[in-house]
């Protein structure tokens, strides 16, 4: 029974190994190597070039596989030469937390600048959200459809005004005119606010003309199907849009998914939002509840996507307007802020199927930095506290394993005597389990119960932006990023191998063999991991380590070290 044990563990560790190589293989854009998927279909170049030059022109229509619910909203591709010509300006205004640039084509959003947030490259640069660039594309914009009205292409107006927030203001505001186009004027006005990463966007739509209108409000995240830069290949996180309405919650959808049509999305709702979500990173547009709209996820142009939604503004007679307000965050995610501005909006922060044990725990790892004021000192705290709550499961599960070291002797001398009679063996092995009360089983059963918090607390480690640049100790200068010198990652080897050392050897030779490859494969993975991470898993290791020591002890069992044989 337990060879048996160790087999089912190993045979779990080994498929897990599988599907995380298997994972990181498609993380790297190549194919599968044991779970292949059909191969997503790219559209021709010709069709793909057609497709960018309809974007440029003002309503192309959008699949209702895509989610739109039969709407037309614009393309986010850059503009054609077939587009209006008009002297394009950018104008950037700065807040305490952002450095916004904005184009007075379309009045668009086109490059963030997180100022309290280093870029991990360069630190001395600020991290870059929104950018239109040769290298990246990720972009805010809205626009008016249901006629020849106003879009994110059109040239507007830049109306004169202060661009930095200055000391003892609050808040900040940029406006964009429109010219008139099918009787239709559009007034946006962007409004920061001091210490805020949520930016109000007001929409004044003018009926300008001498018929009544009925325009649509469409509001957009544009960006390429590329991770962001610097992302590590050894942990796989979400990069792409997400809707949230209280019908179907959070979902997500990968680039691919769009690709190959296979979008099934929430298409209308009165409530929720949409957004592009990266690792630490998301935005979103927020509309307020009870206002009706459709929302929409499509392919633009040749690698770029677009989330949106889209609303009614409502029938305007002439020389009379009406305002739809809305909202954008921009940001880095953090729960609390996320929870104040909309209901579900938190989980951009995705913890996965384990979101309800993660929570807790990262609010327990905020309470304790509150104390603490270190984030490295936090996590070994949690750590504590998690293995203070678990004791006596450990403890149940040490003092079997002390139990089965105990009666090793015994196993190993009937397994040589019985070597050739495999059904008298499994027979005199079950007696002498039951003569000594030892169940081989007693010590997987409470390790297993607990498998799922420690899965939960990694995911909360690496998805917390409060990791970024935050130091412990010494050369520790950045718990999100790898030990620059790998003494973490050589510790955690080294308890991992402690661990293996004090546990009873299994009576067979390959599975005493395996006991000690498959932690050093294991601990591989770990010089690539973030040190928070390592630093988490250190601590555990230590602590079972200890614990496991003093129920031997207890048990009268004397702490053994049972080295490796591989002759």
């Amino acid at each position: 029974m337990n060879d048996i044990r160790r087999t089912i563990l190993w045979v779990i560790f080994g498929f897990s190994m599988v599907l995380l190589w298997d994972k990181w293989q498609v993380h790297n854009g190549h194919k599968a190597t044991f779970f292949p998927t059909a191969t997503p279909v790219t559209a021709p170049a010709a069709q793909a070039s057609a497709s960018a030059a309809t974007g440029a022109a003002s309503v192309p229509g959008t699949s209702s596989a895509a989610g739109a619910g039969g709407a037309q909203v614009p393309g986010g591709a850059p503009a054609s030469a077939a587009a209006p010509v008009a002297a394009r300006e950018r104008v950037t205004v700065t807040t305490d937390v952002l450095r916004l640039t904005f184009d007075s084509e379309g009045g668009s959003l086109g490059h963030a600048e997180m100022l309290r947030l280093a870029d991990m490259a360069d630190k001395s640069r600020p991290f870059v959200l929104f950018d239109e660039s040769a290298q990246r594309v990720y972009m805010a914009q809205t626009g008016l459809i249901g006629g020849a009205f106003p879009t994110h292409k059109t040239p507007m107006a830049v109306v004169p005004g202060p661009r930095e927030l200055k000391d003892g203001q609050d808040e900040l505001s940029i406006r964009f005119e429109s010219p008139d186009l099918g009787g239709v004027k559009l007034v946006k006005t962007w409004t920061l606010k001091r210490g805020a990463y949520d930016v109000a966007v007001r929409h004044d739509v003018v009926n300008t003309g001498s018929a009544p209108v009925a325009p649509q409000l469409y509001l957009q995240l544009v960006r390429d199907g590329n991770k962001p830069p610097g992302e590590s290949s050894f942990y796989s996180t979400f990069t792409g849009p997400a809707v949230y309405t209280d019908a179907k919650k959070y979902q997500k959808v990968e680039f691919k998914d769009i690709e190959n049509g296979k979008v099934d999305i929430e298409k209308s709702a009165s409530n929720g939002y949409v957004a592009m979500v990266q690792h630490y990173f998301a935005s979103a547009w927020l509309l307020a509840d009870g206002v009706q709209r459709d929302l929409f996820m499509r392919k633009v142009d040749n690698n770029l996507y677009s989330v949106g939604m889209i609303t009614n503004v409502g029938e305007i007679a002439p020389g009379q307007s009406k305002t739809v307000d809305a909202r954008l965050f921009a940001g880095p995610q953090v729960e609390k802020t996320l929870e104040a501005l909309a209901p579900g909006l938190e989980l951009v922060k995705d913890y996965g199927w384990l979101t309800i044990l993660a929570k807790p725990l990262y609010w327990l790892l905020d309470q304790l930095h509150k104390i603490l004021g270190n984030w490295g000192w936090s996590i070994v705290g949690l750590v504590l506290l998690l293995k203070i709550a678990f004791y006596w499961l450990n403890a149940k599960a040490y003092a079997s394993m002390a139990k089965m070291k105990a009666i090793n002797p015994k196993i190993m001398e009937m397994r040589e005597r019985l070597k050739d009679k495999p059904q008298q063996m499994q027979q005199e092995m079950m007696r002498i389990y039951r003569e000594e009360k030892v169940n081989p089983m007693g010590g997987c059963f409470p390790i297993m119960i607990q498998i799922p918090v420690f899965i939960a607390l990694y995911w909360v480690l690496l998805s917390s932006v409060e990791m970024r640049n935050a130091p412990w100790i010494g050369w520790i200068h950045d718990l999100s990023t790898p030990d620059p010198f790998f003494i973490l990652p050589l510790l955690m080897t080294l308890s991992s191998l402690l661990q293996t050392a004090l546990n009873p050897a299994p009576p067979d030779p390959m599975q005493a063999k395996m006991m000690w490859i498959m932690p050093l494969m294991f601990s591989v993975m770990f010089f690539f991991f973030p040190a928070g991470l390592v630093l988490y898993w250190l601590t555990n290791n230590i602590l079972s380590i200890a614990q496991q020591w003093i129920i031997n002890k207890r048990m009268g069992v004397p702490p053994q070290f049972n080295l490796p044989k591989f002759r």
